[in-house]
């Protein structure tokens, strides 16, 4: 091998060693649960997800689909989140309002995640706890 092949390979490295896991990639279930509140409904919703290259992404239906709910973000290598959540009301009795069916919201959520484990909590709103369980 000539040596400036050498030094252009090294020279790569930093990059493949850039692209490895971070701390929380992988598959993980998000579980929003809302106790009762004003006129609304206890509800829990479970959405599976997938964290890539320290991104959040989870996702419950499909696009609108009353019920529907996704949530992204990224999260820090130190476990520090700051996500957002937006979905499509499943049925008035659970929302706020008693919102009708396929009714837009949003909310941002702050969480902590651990290797195998997370906890957050919606931000504005009604409370809610958001709980994660790596798969």
């Amino acid at each position: 091998m000539k040596p400036g092949a050498l030094i252009i390979l090294l020279s790569f490295a930093p990059v493949a060693a850039q692209a490895a896991d971070r701390p929380f990639d992988g598959a993980w279930l998000a579980t929003v649960t809302c106790g009762n509140r004003e006129d609304a409904l206890g509800y829990s919703l479970a959405a599976p997800s997938i964290v890539r290259d320290g991104h959040f992404h989870g996702e419950r239906l499909k696009p609108g689909q009353p019920g529907w709910l996704t949530i992204d973000g990224d999260i820090a290598d130190d476990g520090r989140a700051n996500l957002y959540a937006k979905g499509l009301v499943g049925a008035a009795p659970y929302a706020v309002g008693r919102r009708p069916k396929g009714t837009d919201y949003g909310y941002h959520i702050e969480a902590h995640f651990e290797p195998s484990r997370g906890l957050g909590h919606r931000v504005e709103g009604r409370p809610c706890e958001v709980s994660f369980a790596r798969q």
